[in-house]
């Protein structure tokens, strides 16, 4: 088993708002990945005396707690239990009614010893790859953001009328009832190679510079490591910010390469 993780801030200037970090039992039959992206909110008061940094260390210090000690409770139930406890530990100083309320995207992988299939659990836009033995590559993704009109999230009140609402798109923030809007689903274990949990920062090598597809990023990963995919999406940055790119040119890249 081997396991590579990088990650990178967008800006020296801001503080890393991506949170990523890998358990592997001392048994050796299985683990679990988490990889968060924290969704930075604009300049102003979002009702939270904490920040987002603080929010994504707290929920996936859960995530990761949870996702081993439960074995047996789904990872949309665990989500569930982890944004109650974030919840819980600023519900009486801060205002968690907040459109703006500190949330972030959700990637979550669980694996054991053979029969046990291979979970997982994406929300918003961070991407899973699942790497068969024969090479192909699948991404799991929840593709909520990329189905609204274009234009619809070019304001932030547009934006805030669309997060976490029905015909919108939904994070993680301070209500346990979105783990049920997650992309979840199992692949059997033995049909499972690799996985990479990639934040947005670090998937633009595909999906908005056009470097390569979900293969070439896997093989990328594999001969030359997660810090050298983001060394990759920071050079494609500086020659050229892509069309899109919601506001950032530069932004928190997270990697994780998992090879079972």
């Amino acid at each position: 088993m081997r396991m590579d993780l990088a990650t990178s801030p967008g800006s020296p200037e801001r503080p890393n708002e991506d949170w990523a970090s890998v358990a592997l039992p001392t048994s050796g039959q299985g683990g679990s990945l988490v990889v968060l992206d924290g969704v930075t909110p604009p300049e102003g008061d979002y009702g939270c005396e904490h920040g987002v940094p603080w929010f994504t260390a707290r929920l996936g210090g859960a995530l990761l707690e949870l996702s081993t000690s439960r074995p047996d409770t789904s990872l949309a139930g665990i989500l569930s239990s982890a944004i109650r406890r974030t919840a819980d530990a600023h519900r009486n100083s801060c205002d968690l009614s907040h459109v703006r309320t500190p949330q972030a995207t959700v990637v979550m992988a669980r694996w054991g010893g053979p029969p046990d299939p291979v979970e997982h659990l994406v929300l918003s836009d961070s991407a899973l790859l699942i790497e068969s033995p024969d090479g192909a590559v699948r991404a799991i993704l929840d593709d909520r953001l990329d189905r609204l009109p274009p234009g619809a999230l070019r304001t932030h009140a547009s934006a805030d009328a669309l997060r976490n609402a029905e015909g919108g798109f939904f994070t993680a923030a301070a209500d346990p009832g979105v783990a049920a809007r997650a992309v979840t689903g199992t692949t059997p274990r033995a049909l499972v190679h690799s996985l990479t949990a990639l934040t947005d920062g670090a998937s633009r090598w595909v999906e908005m510079f056009g470097a390569g597809d979900w293969g070439d990023c896997v093989s990328v990963l594999r001969s030359e490591g997660a810090e050298s995919l983001i060394d990759r999406v920071r050079k494609l940055e500086t020659v050229d910010p892509g069309p899109g790119a919601r506001g950032k040119r530069h932004d928190d890249a997270t990697a994780v390469f998992a090879r079972l």
